[in-house]
């Protein structure tokens, strides 16, 4: 489960969010001010922070938590709209949102850094010379350090092999796991995507080694 640290000194304001962002799934470790901030935010994957806080302000407490924990992306929250203020905290956070806010753009916003940290810091698959980024989409040549761009549909058949690594797939199998309809004998469109595919992926695709053919039954992909 996700872990939320959510800092509000605000006692109504701070039960209202903590129990919809409960039903939306996430758990929340809510203080009343930046204290013991610095003691649970490297078991959280976000944190939620007040400008106007007892003690020390939200902006100093977030340059704090952002020093300890870079990789923990921070969403400001203030009743304070001036553009100054919000420069001031984007200058360390990742997002700043004004007060009143709807919880349903608290959660979108909560939702878009998670997947953005998330891809930037998980770690990538190598397949032969090839760095594939799941969670980014994004595919690197290690040799040459250069970003593959592969359409739509070639990164669907490249995933879908990537899920059922050395495992043997049919024609029928990709074909219908990724156009969902069913697979019509002799039809070449597939053949034609992979062809495509190996020209981007492969080192020399006239003799594959990242999507492999096994002659007579379908198509792998081995580490």
């Amino acid at each position: 489960m996700t872990t939320l640290l959510y800092i509000e000194d605000d006692k109504e304001i701070g039960s209202l969010v903590c129990r919809q962002l409960q039903e939306k799934g996430y758990e929340v470790v809510w203080l009343l001010s930046g204290e013991h901030a610095a003691d649970e935010v490297e078991y959280c994957q976000l944190v939620i922070l007040d400008v106007m806080l007892p003690g020390l302000d939200g902006f100093t407490i977030g340059q704090r938590l952002k020093k300890k924990a870079p990789a923990t992306p921070i969403i400001m929250l203030s009743a304070r709209a001036s553009i100054d203020d919000k420069l001031q905290g984007l200058q360390f956070a990742d997002d700043y949102l004004t007060k009143p806010f709807h919880p349903d753009e608290l959660t979108a916003r909560i939702e878009v850094l998670l997947r953005r940290f998330a891809a930037q810091t998980a770690e990538p698959l190598t397949i032969k010379h090839l760095l594939v980024f799941e969670e980014a989409n994004r595919i690197e040549n290690a040799e040459t350090g250069e970003e593959i761009q592969l359409t739509g549909k070639q990164f669907q058949i490249f995933n879908y092999l990537l899920r059922h690594q050395g495992q043997i797939l049919t024609k029928e199998q990709i074909y219908e796991a990724v156009w969902k309809e069913p697979y019509i004998e002799g039809d070449k469109t597939l053949m034609v995507h992979i062809r495509y595919l190996r020209e981007k992926l492969e080192r020399d695709p006239a003799t594959p080694e990242v999507v492999e053919t096994v002659r007579g039954i379908g198509y792998r992909v081995r580490s």
